[in-house]
């Protein structure tokens, strides 16, 4: 899954303009299916009645949270860039809050979250180890996570003949984990209750 960079005012890579939600590819549409199914499972099994999104992106998922969980209070929060705010505009809801701002050094109170959630942004960030404390920090019942795998993901990469100059590495991806070693940083922040491979993504939901 790839398409052009986008990039946060002050040069962040933030993503890019490939849409794997609303893609028609039936290939991507099999894999996003497993990926959403996986993750609706361990929101239900979470149950959370506050929710902060660390890198909410177009505000895909958090838009879809809040229709599902109206009196859940949900936060989303992402860099300064066009595109991310052009969809926030366009998913709005009455429990659902958006912020800019990094994940580095969260203006939020211990504990004012049920579940801080970061869905495809840990790879992204330069110190995902003070992002992660920051995010049990803020949270007081769990935290819900997912990252690509590897070297799966590579794997796949470059098995489509992408990205062959970086042996398959995603532009913007600073950190690699494979399920192990995922497993093995987010035992550091509490108890990893749920551990799931959705097709090639590795996603966790830890009790804190």
């Amino acid at each position: 899954m790839s398409g052009a960079l986008t990039f946060s005012g002050d040069g962040v890579v933030t993503g890019n303009t490939y849409d794997k939600y609303g893609s028609t590819n039936p290939l991507v549409r099999r894999m996003m299916s497993g990926f959403q199914a996986t993750l609706g499972e361990l929101m239900t099994l979470a149950a959370p009645g506050s929710l902060l999104d660390v890198g909410c992106g177009e505000g895909v998922l958090v838009h879809r949270w809040a229709s599902e969980m109206p009196d859940t209070r949900i936060v989303g929060i992402d860099l300064d860039e066009p595109s991310i705010q052009a969809g926030w505009a366009q998913r709005q809801a009455p429990n659902l809050e958006y912020r800019v701002m990094r994940a580095e050094n969260l203006p939020f109170a211990d504990d004012e979250f049920d579940l801080a959630s970061a869905i495809e942004v840990l790879e992204h960030v330069p110190d995902p180890e003070h992002t992660l404390s920051e995010m049990a920090r803020c949270a007081r019942s769990h935290l819900l996570v997912s990252v690509p795998r590897e070297p799966l993901w590579r794997m796949l990469n470059m098995a489509r003949g992408a990205y062959l100059p970086v042996l398959g590495n995603t532009p913007g991806h600073l950190n690699h984990w494979s399920k192990r070693s995922f497993v093995a940083l987010l035992s550091r922040y509490g108890t990893v209750a749920q551990v799931r491979s959705p097709f090639p993504w590795t996603m966790l939901l830890v009790r804190l």
